[in-house]
C-alpha cells in the first residue's frame, strides 16, 4: 500500500506542478502580448525613462548632506594624525587655507559630475543618433550603477570624485537618450507635451526629495545605506530596460533616418534661443544651491533643518507649474514661446526678491516662484526642441536633447564654482539681482519662436535637400522633378518613350494642388 500511495503523491504532485507551470506559461505570454502592444509599451518606457531621470537627480543631489560632513570628518582624522605627529606647527593662517582647500574641494567635487556631462555630451548625441536610444540608455543605467556603489564604498576624495565623475558619464548618454526616445515615441505634439511633463515632474521630485532622503539615512543608518538603495532602484530599472526595450537584440539598424549632425542644430537660431533659454532659466537655481546656507546662517540664524528642507516646498508650485503648461499647450500650442517668456519673467522677479527675505516662511516664496517658472520654460522649450528638429531638420532626437542637457550643465557646472566667489567678491544681493536681471532680459528673444507652430515639415525638407545637394542619381532625378513642378511644368512622354516637361494649364495645377504646404 505504502508504494501506491507514494506513486499517486508523486504523481499529484506531478500534475499540480505542470499545472503551475502552464499557468506561468501563459501569463508570460499575456505579459509579453501586453508589453507589444505599442500604447502600453510606450507606457513602460515613459516609466524607464522617469526612474532613471528620478535616480540621476537624486544622485546628484543626495550628496549635498552627506559628502561635506564625510570629508569634513577625513579631513579632522587627518589633522589629528598630523597635529599628533612630533614636529607639528599649527597657525591660524594654516587653519584658513586648509578651510579655504576644504571649500574649493566640495565645490569642484559638485560640478566634476556637470563639467564632466558637459564634454561628453556632444559625443553622446551623436552616438544617440548613430545607434538608436534603447543601448545608449541601457549604457548609462550601467555606468549610473557602477557610480553609485563607488560613493557606497568610497572612503577618501580622489574615489568620491570618480564616482562623481562617472555618473556625468552615465548621466550624458541615459538622460540624453531618455528624453530622445519619449521625443520619438509619443509623435503627436499634446502627447509629447504631457510625456516631457511627467518626466520632468520626476526631475524635480529627484532633485527636491534628495537632501533629506539623504540626510536622514546618513544620520540614522550610515552613509552607504542611501546610495545602496538608490543602486538597487537603478539595477531594478536596468533589468526593466533589457526585458522590455531589448537594446541588444538583433534588429536591422541601416534603415535608421541619419540624423543631422550636432554643429549643424548648434547653429540653428530658434534651436540656439531655445538652448540660450534653458541655459539662463536654470541659473538662479544652480547658482543658489551652493550659497544660500551660508547666506541663511548668517541672516537669519537659520537652523539645520531649516536649511535642509529649504528647497523642499518648492517641489509643489514645480509640479503645478508642469501641469498648467501641459494643458495651456494642450488647447494653445501655438503660444509656447509665451508661456516660456512669462516663466523667464517669474523666476526674474523671484530671484530679485530673494534678498529681502527675513526669515524662513518668507524666503519659500521666492524659491517657490523660481521653480514655478523653470517648470513654465522647461515644459514648453523641450517639445519646441523636438518639434524645431521635426520640421526643420531630420526627426532623429540625441543630437537636440543632448544640446539641450548641455544646456542645463553650463548653468549647473558654473553654479558651485564661480557662485561662491561672485558672492565673495560682490555679495548675495548683487548676486541674485543680476541672476534676475537677465531672466528678465532674455524673456524678449523667445518672440523669435512665434511663428514656429506654423512651418510646414515639407518646406524644410526640400530646402535640405536643395542645400545638401543630390547623392545619387535616384535624388538627382526626384529634385528635378520637384524643381519642374515648382515652376509649373508636367512630365509627358512622347511616342518614342523620351521624357520632356511641358506647362501645365491652371485646371491642372488646381487639380494636383501643392506638393508641399
Amino acid at each position: 500500500m505504502e508504494p501506491e500511495e507514494t506513486t499517486g503523491q508523486a504523481t499529484n504532485l506531478a500534475q499540480s506542478a505542470a499545472s503551475k507551470l502552464s499557468k506561468m506559461s501563459e501569463r508570460t505570454k499575456q505579459l509579453g502580448t501586453a508589453i507589444q502592444d505599442p500604447v502600453r509599451q510606450n507606457r513602460i518606457i515613459l516609466v524607464i525613462v522617469c526612474i532613471v531621470l528620478l535616480l540621476d537627480n537624486m544622485l546628484y543631489m543626495v550628496i549635498v548632506p552627506i559628502i561635506p560632513d564625510y570629508l569634513e570628518g577625513l579631513q579632522k582624522a587627518a589633522d589629528d594624525a598630523q597635529a599628533a605627529a612630533p614636529h607639528s606647527n599649527s597657525s591660524n593662517s594654516t587653519t584658513t587655507d586648509i578651510k579655504s582647500n576644504f571649500d574649493l574641494q566640495i565645490g569642484v567635487l559638485f560640478a566634476s559630475k556637470a563639467i564632466l556631462q558637459l564634454l561628453v555630451n556632444p559625443l553622446s548625441g551623436t552616438f544617440i543618433d548613430r545607434v538608436g536610444y534603447d543601448i545608449p540608455l541601457f549604457i548609462g543605467l550601467n555606468i549610473m550603477f557602477l557610480s553609485t556603489l563607488i560613493f557606497a564604498f568610497a572612503e577618501n576624495y580622489a574615489t568620491l570624485f570618480l564616482a562623481r565623475s562617472m555618473q556625468g558619464l552615465g548621466s550624458a548618454f541615459a538622460d540624453t537618450s531618455g528624453i530622445a526616445l519619449i521625443a520619438d515615441r509619443f509623435t503627436e505634439e499634446a502627447e509629447r507635451s504631457k510625456a516631457l511633463g511627467v518626466a520632468l515632474a520626476f526631475i524635480s521630485f529627484g532633485s527636491l526629495v534628495a537632501p533629506p532622503f539623504g540626510g536622514v539615512l546618513y544620520e540614522f543608518a550610515g552613509k552607504r545605506v542611501p546610495f545602496l538603495i538608490l543602486a538597487c532602484v537603478c539595477l531594478a530599472d536596468g533589468v526593466m530596460c533589457l526585458l522590455v526595450l531589448k537594446p541588444f537584440s538583433n534588429r536591422e539598424r541601416e534603415n535608421m533616418p541619419v540624423g543631422t549632425p550636432i554643429y549643424k542644430l548648434m547653429i540653428d537660431p530658434y534651436i540656439a534661443v531655445v538652448a540660450g533659454a534653458l541655459t539662463i532659466c536654470n541659473i538662479p537655481l544652480a547658482f543658489l544651491e551652493p550659497t544660500i546656507a551660508n547666506w541663511m546662517e548668517e541672516t537669519m540664524r537659520a537652523s539645520q533643518w531649516e536649511i535642509g528642507m529649504t528647497w523642499f516646498p518648492a517641489f509643489f508650485p514645480h509640479v503645478l507649474g508642469v501641469f498648467l503648461t501641459v494643458k495651456l499647450a494642450a488647447k494653445y500650442p501655438h503660444l509656447q514661446w509665451f508661456y516660456g517668456a512669462i516663466g523667464m519673467v517669474f523666476i526674474g522677479a523671484s530671484s530679485c526678491t530673494v534678498p529681502a527675505c527675513k526669515n524662513f516662511g518668507q524666503l519659500m516664496i521666492p524659491l517657490c516662484g523660481i521653480c514655478f517658472g523653470i517648470a513654465f520654460v522647461d515644459t514648453a522649450l523641450l517639445p519646441t526642441l523636438a518639434f524645431l528638429v521635426d520640421v526643420r531638420h531630420v526627426s532623429v532626437y540625441g543630437s537636440v536633447y543632448a544640446i539641450a542637457d548641455i544646456s542645463y550643465c553650463v548653468a549647473y557646472a558654473l553654479g558651485p564654482v564661480v557662485a561662491g566667489q561672485i558672492v565673495h567678491d560682490l555679495g548675495f544681493v548683487q548676486l541674485n539681482l543680476g541672476m534676475g536681471l537677465a531672466n528678465v532680459l532674455y524673456a524678449p528673444a523667445l518672440l523669435l519662436l512665434k511663428n514656429v507652430t506654423q512651418m510646414k515639415p515639407s518646406f524644410s525638407e526640400r530646402n535640405m535637400l536643395l542645400e545638401d545637394g543630390p547623392t545619387g542619381l535616384y535624388d538627382t532625378i526626384k529634385m528635378e522633378q520637384r524643381e519642374k513642378k515648382r515652376k509649373g511644368l508636367c512630365t509627358t512622354i512622347d511616342e518614342n518613350g523620351i521624357e520632356s516637361f511641358v506647362q501645365r494649364s491652371p485646371s491642372e495645377e488646381e487639380s494636383s494642388g501643392g506638393e508641399y504646404a
